[in-house]
């Protein structure tokens, strides 16, 4: 089990945020869990040490948000999320960590930026959920959530502009979230991501999780439906810099 106490400083608030992230606001603040916790160890055990984690705070998600879901959504989104993981799998061991965050980051900024300068112009109408669309997004999600527990961005961007339900797109999110977690488990498992260290390790954070999945909740009844998509999209951004800045700073461009 990792002792050293500067990971614990950044670990309990990374994995207490993916908690009311997960919970109560879909998942976009999540994706800077694997970053905050690679402040102190590696991004592949950072990783390793959060995915038994989330897939703690699914179980205890999907029960509250059994019945709120976008089943549309989910018939399109899965399938592309298997072939982001199988592609993500296969291509372990060539990717680059910080390209990936540059390109989540990317995303996240791109799409953000484009919501505030056009929303008065469209009108913000609710778009259908497309098979095009979300197959790509949905493969991008699974892809990035494969390398780095970042799927929610990707798929903010193809849920988004559908203004479900709040509670709906959360419980979307929720389910999305834990066949995409647990499918990770398999090729983790296969890629040695897991030994005796990081599952120490992520046991003694599930207390963390669990409360984090508690104050998610409550603060999902407590948020109206347009703070909670105005907080949404300022998450994705600071989020999306956040990782611009560390794949920068790692090519020595900032």
């Amino acid at each position: 089990m990792i002792s050293d106490p500067f990971f614990y400083m950044v670990a309990i608030p990374a994995v207490l945020i993916a908690g009311v992230s997960k919970s109560g606001f879909g998942g976009g603040l999540g994706v800077v869990s694997v970053p905050l916790i690679a402040l102190a160890v590696s991004p592949q055990v950072a990783a390793a040490i959060m995915l038994p984690i989330l897939c703690l705070m699914d179980l205890a998600n999907v029960w509250a948000y059994r019945k709120n879901w976008d089943r549309r959504n989910m018939m399109i989104l899965i399938p592309a999320a298997l072939i982001g993981i199988l592609v993500g799998s296969l291509s372990f061991s060539y990717l680059s960590e910080e390209a990936v965050k540059i390109l989540i980051a990317l995303i996240a900024i791109g799409f953000t930026l484009d919501h505030w300068l056009r929303r008065k112009s469209s009108g913000n109408k609710p778009r259908s959920a497309t098979w095009l669309k979300g197959t790509f997004w949905g493969t991008i999600s699974g892809f990035t959530s494969f390398v780095a527990h970042a799927g929610g961005p990707p798929l903010s961007v193809f849920l988004f502009p559908q203004r479900l339900d709040k509670t709906v797109f959360v419980g979307t999110t929720v389910m999305f979230f834990i066949v995409v977690n647990y499918v990770k488990l398999i090729p983790y498992w296969f890629l040695g991501q897991f030994n005796g260290a990081n599952l120490e390790t992520a046991a003694v954070l599930a207390p963390v999780a669990i409360l984090g999945t508690w104050l998610g909740l409550w603060a999902h009844d407590k948020v109206n439906q347009q703070l909670f998509y105005r907080v949404c999209y300022v998450l994705l951004l600071i989020t999306g810099l956040k990782l611009l800045w560390d794949g920068l700073s790692h090519f020595g461009i900032l």
